[in-house]
Order: C-alpha cells, then sequence, then structure tokens
C-alpha cells in the first residue's frame, strides 16, 4: 500500500477558485443538513511559549469513501524564519480500512479555498440578486480568496476593500483591480464600505467589534468569517437585531464562538429557531433571501465537513495525472 503526497504547489496547480470549488462547498453544507455528516467538536491546542495554537477538524461523512483530518495551526512569528505563518496539512483516510490514503501538505491553502468558497455559498443564496459595490474588510489573504470568491456568483461592477494597515489596503486594490478586471478601491472607513456595498465579508481577527449597526441599509448581505473563537467578534451585537435574515454554518458551533455567541452573551435576544444553518436553505428546509430589500447576516466560524469536501475535491482533480509523491507505507 502507499500514500500519496501532494505539495502546496501542486494542490494549486489543480484546485482553483471556481464553480466547480464552490459547488463542492455547498454539497458539503447540504450533507449536515440531510444528517450525513458525523463530526467531532474542534479540538484546539494553545502554545503559549511561541505564540501559536493548533486546531484539528474533521468529519466524515456517510457514504464517502474518504474523509479528512485537518491539522492547522498559526504562528504568527514564523514569517521572520522564512516559514510560512498558516502551516497546515490534510490527512486523507479511508473510511472503510482506517488507512492513510493521502497526506495534502497545502500551508492552509485548501483552507483558503474552502473558506473562500463558502462564503460564495453564502452570498449565492443570501446577497442580493444584483451586486453593484462589494466590500471586504481584512486585505490579508482570505481577504483576496473572498473577493475572487465572491466575483464567481455575484459579478459585482466594483469593489471596496478596507484596512488597518493603510498601505496594506493600498496593495490590495492595486492587485486585485488588475486580477478582477474591474475597480477595488480603498473605503475611508468600515461603515463607508458597509453603506457603499451590497455585499460585504468581514475576514479580520478582531477581538473588538467594528460592523456597526447604524451603517446597516435594506438589501444588505453580510458574511462574518473572521470570528472562530469565543474571544474573536466583527459584527457589534445589535447588528443581529437590524437582520431580517440569521444563518450560519452549524447552530451548535455558532452559539459556542464567534459572532452568535458575543451577540447573545452581550444580551441580544437570539433562539436557535431564529438562526438558519446554511445547509438547511441550500436544502429547501429554510428560506434565504426572499425579497431584495432585506437585511441578511451569515455567521461562518467553518466545519470540518467542508475540509473533507475540499480534500475529496482535490483528489478527484489530481485522479489521472501524474503528480504527487507515493510512499510505500508495506
Amino acid at each position: 500500500m502507499s500514500v500519496l503526497i501532494l505539495t502546496e504547489k501542486e494542490l494549486k496547480n489543480i484546485v482553483k477558485i471556481d464553480i466547480p470549488a464552490i459547488d463542492a462547498i455547498e454539497q458539503a453544507f447540504a450533507w449536515l443538513s440531510q444528517g450525513k455528516v458525523s463530526m467531532p467538536p474542534i479540538m484546539h491546542i494553545e502554545v503559549p511559549e511561541y505564540e501559536g495554537d493548533v486546531d484539528i477538524k474533521s468529519a466524515y461523512v456517510k457514504g464517502l469513501e474518504r474523509f479528512a483530518v485537518k491539522i492547522g495551526a498559526g504562528f504568527f512569528n514564523n514569517a521572520a524564519l522564512g516559514l510560512p505563518s498558516s502551516p497546515a496539512m490534510m490527512v486523507v483516510i479511508s473510511a472503510k480500512t482506517g488507512m492513510a490514503e493521502a497526506v495534502l501538505l497545502d500551508n492552509a491553502y485548501l483552507t483558503d479555498v474552502r473558506t473562500a468558497a463558502a462564503g460564495a455559498v453564502a452570498a449565492r443564496h443570501l446577497a442580493p440578486e444584483t451586486v453593484s459595490c462589494a466590500g471586504v474588510v481584512g486585505a490579508g489573504a482570505q481577504g483576496r480568496y473572498q473577493l475572487m470568491a465572491l466575483a464567481q456568483v455575484r459579478p459585482f461592477d466594483r469593489a471596496l476593500v478596507y484596512d488597518r494597515d493603510d498601505d496594506l489596503a493600498a496593495r490590495y486594490a492595486l492587485t486585485m483591480t488588475e486580477k478582477l478586471g474591474r475597480p477595488v478601491e480603498v473605503a475611508a472607513d468600515v461603515n463607508d464600505l458597509v453603506a457603499r456595498s451590497q455585499s460585504v465579508v468581514t475576514c479580520t481577527p478582531s477581538k473588538i467589534p467594528y460592523v456597526d449597526p447604524d451603517a446597516l441599509h435594506p438589501g444588505l448581505h453580510i458574511t462574518a468569517m473572521g470570528a472562530d473563537l469565543p474571544e474573536k467578534q466583527e459584527l457589534m451585537p445589535k447588528v443581529f437585531e437590524r437582520s431580517d435574515i440569521i444563518a450560519c454554518d452549524v447552530r451548535s458551533q455558532s452559539f459556542s464562538a464567534g459572532e452568535l455567541y458575543n451577540a447573545i452573551k452581550a444580551g441580544v435576544d437570539i433562539t436557535a429557531s431564529q438562526v438558519a444553518e446554511l445547509g438547511e436553505i441550500i436544502t429547501g428546509k429554510a428560506q434565504g433571501r426572499q425579497d431584495q430589500e432585506q437585511i441578511t447576516v451569515c455567521d461562518l466560524s467553518g466545519t470540518g465537513v467542508q475540509d473533507t469536501a475540499i480534500a475529496a475535491f482535490a483528489l478527484s482533480r489530481a485522479a489521472g495525472k501524474d503528480m504527487g509523491t507515493a510512499i510505500r507505507t508495506d
């Protein structure tokens, strides 16, 4: 028996932010709604001596022949060592035998793709049909991927970016204008960005909420991606009081970490019945946007089933191609 090793470079050659990848992640949300997923809670390990942390996510989907276990990390001192700050890998395991079939050494690239694809899935079902201006808060890698993914499902005319680092935001605007072939400008502040956009993605690690409910307007959709731990928060709690539709990836997870957790902790009255899981909207068990004037918010913190889905997608793209390194294990 052998284990296939695929590197980040190889994975970038076969997995892109495109409609097939977005569809693969949409299917993952549907599996959740259909009760096909066995998904343990996220395992989080702090490594304070080196200012790092490790998250382990996984999910088995009934009927699939394999599933992924993702080991993702954040070690932000790595840049000084010439190493990636978000080293990660996915181990693909046979559901029939428990044996490892592949190791995807992606350095978080597949996580970036599946996270961006999840944002596009949310926009596909919750953003207004016509988006003339898109907004992104956070000019890092995920900010770039989110805008690229959004363009696949809502082909906007222009975009705005805001980041606390003015130079980073300016470089983002230049790079993304060239990449997307449409103007991307730097917004004056977050309120300016939200007020001028119809679809907004927030993707920052902020622990201080910055999206003000007073900036919300009819026909706005917000996907909040950054708050994946209890102490992280991008939306002021009263944003949810102004929203017509509230969605998330998994209620149990969202009620214990991130935006919804912090809103409830702050005293906002939100019950489980008021929050639709994205998979329920996809499968028709709950309603997505029904009116172009509705204000919609989707709180996404990432799930293990997305990792299994993108790993399976990557291996399907690699099948039949002479790529990767096969290591004999017997």
